[in-house]
Formats: structure tokens, sequence, C-alpha cells
């Protein structure tokens, strides 16, 4: 059993004792932390908008986090079966204090979370998230009178609203889209995906969809990370069928993967890629990524004349320094795209808009697409250490010991050799170092990974 509390929200798997686990008890006393949040934190607006995957015990969550807030006399809008982008979307448009998310993300069925944002419709920051924790902790609670109680509204039509956003962009051209006559295969991994992606490539005009795992039944067919390893049955689908591409989700709909005409992996670190370069030949701008992510994004940023920056690990970081740098485009390399125009989220599904848009008016199909993009390989590693070990020392030695290459230290310590990197990254949770490296090449990738780990055993043998 599990549970994890960060700053961005509560984690964990259903089941077991309260504090070991998210039982019951764990949601309503996190529930009660951030409604207070919230109540002191917006001139008690007194409005959160809720929504959930389709996990199987998104349900029980979702009645005890509604009731609890209520109690705490706060008005529930509840949008049902939804997906992040969308909740993101209607909590300004709700004019609501915050907003709770009910979903694990790409975990497995097991488990499930809270995801918390603020009255922007955004996650919360570092300095918020650490307020709830404590509020949490001293049970800082208080809860409403009988005759002071909020109320509970449903509203169902929370995705149509932001599919007809979606569709009102200037960039995302319905028409182009419908004269390709697309044929599409999808997989919904059985959450909420199945509801949304099939509603808006209707209303994109897609001739063809083919569904994999659409029931929002919460019963994951596969792991629910869209991963290469993961996607083999939509795979084979479309090496078997007539397919001009397959599209991906997770869970909650804020990481979209591509699949080739041919079966084939587009690749989910140029999923943002390909999306980038449709806005930057459209909007001129500047990009931003996370430091693990594939330097293709900063090639095809600066071919089109922008200047391309990278944030911390965790999409608050990168939108946060989307926001500094005026970034008309921005996410993460695992599919997550982040367009300002629409919001300040990750979302999957302006994605497939964009995406659809770039891929109808390029003329190419998705391999020829993927080979226009500079080829990079990214080798993911970890290095596991004895608790004894000062992690932090052992970052600094290896920032010395590359003193020479430029180096930047916002997250770890990220080191370039030219058009190849590597990324060190400690673990907050155990002891470990988690090492990406990139290059051209993926023996290259793994040689530059493997140098550096042996790097590492060499400080820490020195140390011993």
């Amino acid at each position: 059993m599990a549970l994890i509390k960060s700053i961005s929200g509560i984690r964990g798997t259903i089941g077991g004792r309260a504090g070991d686990a998210l039982t019951p008890v764990d949601v309503v006393k996190f529930a009660a932390a951030y409604g207070t949040w919230v109540l002191q934190t917006t001139n008690n607006n007194n409005t959160i908008v809720v929504g959930r995957d389709a996990r199987i015990s998104g349900d029980m969550v979702n009645k005890l986090v509604c009731a609890t807030l209520q109690g705490l006399g706060i008005n529930v809008i509840d949008v049902g079966l939804s997906t992040t982008p969308t909740v993101e979307m209607m909590v300004p448009e709700l004019k609501a204090g915050g907003g709770i998310i009910l979903t694990a993300s790409h975990n497995p069925k097991q488990w499930n979370a809270l995801k918390l944002l603020n009255y922007k419709g955004e996650f919360i920051s570092d300095a918020e998230g650490k307020l709830v924790l404590e509020l949490a902790e001293k049970e800082a609670f208080e809860f409403a009178q009988v005759t002071e109680l909020g109320s509970y509204t449903k509203q169902d039509d929370a995705i149509a609203k932001h599919i007809k956003t979606i569709l009102d962009l200037p960039l995302v051209d319905v028409e182009a889209i419908k004269a390709k006559k697309f044929a599409v295969a999808i997989d919904c991994v059985n959450s909420t995906g199945g509801i949304a992606v099939p509603m808006l490539l209707e209303a994109l005009g897609v001739k063809k969809v083919e569904k994999l795992f659409c029931e929002p039944d919460g019963h994951f067919p596969h792991n629910p990370e869209p991963l290469p390893e993961n996607l083999r049955e939509i795979a084979k689908v479309i090496e078997k069928g007539k397919f001009d591409l397959g599209i991906v989700v997770d869970p909650d709909v804020d990481r979209l993967a591509l699949v080739n005409e041919d079966g084939s992996m587009f690749g989910e670190e140029y999923t943002l890629v390909a999306v980038a370069d449709y806005i930057l030949k459209n909007t001129k701008g500047n990009t931003v990524s996370n430091l693990s992510s594939t330097r293709a994004l900063r090639d095809v940023t600066e071919k089109a004349g922008g200047n391309y920056y990278a944030a911390a690990v965790g999409e608050v970081n990168v939108v946060n320094m989307m926001k500094e740098q005026q970034a008309v485009i921005g996410g993460e390399g695992n599919g997550g795209i982040i367009y300002p125009e629409l919001h300040y989220g990750r979302d999957a599904l302006v994605g497939i808009a964009l995406f659809l848009t770039h891929l109808a008016k390029s003329g190419l199909s998705m391999t020829r697409l993927r080979a226009s993009y500079p080829n990079y390989y990214i080798s993911k590693n970890k290095i596991e250490l004895t608790p004894d070990v000062d992690v932090d020392a052992v970052l600094t030695q290896m920032q010395q010991r590359y003193a020479k290459q430029p180096i930047n230290t916002i997250d770890g310590v990220k080191i370039e050799f030219d058009k190849e990197w590597v990324h060190l990254r400690k673990s907050n949770t155990e002891p470990i170092i988690r090492i990406y490296a990139e290059s051209d090449s993926n023996a290259t990738a793994e040689h530059l990974a493997n140098k550096i780990i042996a790097d590492i055993k060499e400080i820490i043998s020195v140390k011993a």
C-alpha cells in the first residue's frame, strides 16, 4: 500500500489502513484541507469544480470529496467523467475558487489521486501545496453549520464546451482536416478519453475512427502509460488496416502519443516537436520544455527564429517558464502539449486538433513527417545508492568534474556536450539518481549514460 503526499496533491493505492494508503479517511482529510485553503485565499469564493477519470474507485472518491466540500459550506459543481484539461478550463469558465481532478494519471487501476487547481485552473504552486499539506497535518479545518452547507450541482456539457473552444482556435483548420478524409485508430485505455476523443474527431470531420478500449469503465486493458511497449494492440491494428495514424491518450487525457501509418511509433518526445513546428510556422515566438525533453524542440524553434528555454521538470515549472518567456507553445517530452492560446495546462485534445491540422496541411504521411525532424534518442537510466550516500554532494562533484561544459543546475545537473546532453536528477523519496542522456544515435546515448554512471560510481568509491 502507498500514500504519497506532495505539493501537487495526494496520491495513493485504494484500500488498507488510514495514513498508509488512499483510504476514505485520507480523502476526506485532504479534501477538507484543500477546501479550507480555497476559502482562505480567494476571499471566500465558495465554489469548487470537481471532475474525474473513469478508474474503478472514481465514483467512491468523488462522493467523498464532494460531500466533504459541501460540509465546509462550499458549492460543488461536479462535471463528472471528464479530462484533466477539461476541468482546468471549467474552473475559470465557472468563476470557481479552484478545482479538484480525481485521477492518478498513468498509474495502474489500484491508484487514485486528488490533483489540485487554483482559481485560474492551473496546478497549485509549491508554496500553496505546502500550505494545504500543513492544514491537513494540523486538521485545521472547521465545518459549516447545518443551515450553511454547500450545494451540489452536476454539469454534463463540460467536454462539449472544451471541444467547442478548441474548434474556435484560429490555428485549428476543420476544413483542411475534413478534406483529407483521415482514417484513424484510437486507444483510450477504457477511461474518459473514450468519451472525449471520439467526440473531438467527429467534430473535426475525421472520416473513419476505429475505437480500441473506449468503454470508460476503468478496467485498463494494458499498462495505461502511453509508452511504445504498452501500445502493441493498436500497432497491430494499424499494421493490418489502412489507417493514416493512431492516437493514444492516458486515463486523464493530458498526454498524447501517436502511431505512424505502418504501426511504428511517432515517438512521444516528438508529439510536442511536431505541434510546435506547426505553431511556429504560423506564430513567431519562443518555446519551453523541461530539462529532460528532446533537443529537437530547440532545433525546430531556432530554425523558426525563436528562442528555446528549458524549465525544471514538472508541469508547474514549465508553465511558469512559459509565462516568463511569453512562449507560444510548450510542454513536456511525455506527450504533454501546453498551448497558452487555449489554457496553461497539458491538453491531449488540443494537441490532436493542432496535429491533425498540421498533418493535413503538410501533405505528408506520418512517417515522412517524422523523418523531417532532427532525430535524437534518449537513454533513461537510474543508479541506486545506499542510504548513507550524500546525493547532493555527488551531484556537486559531477558539476565540478564537467565544469568546462555548459551546465544547468535549476533541477539537478544537466551537462551539455555540443548536441548531446546528460541530465542527472535525484529522487525526493529514495536514494536514487535518475540519468537521462540524449544523442543522435541510441548507441551513443547509451555510451554517454554509462560514462556518467561510471563517474558517479568512482566518486562514491573514493568517498568510501
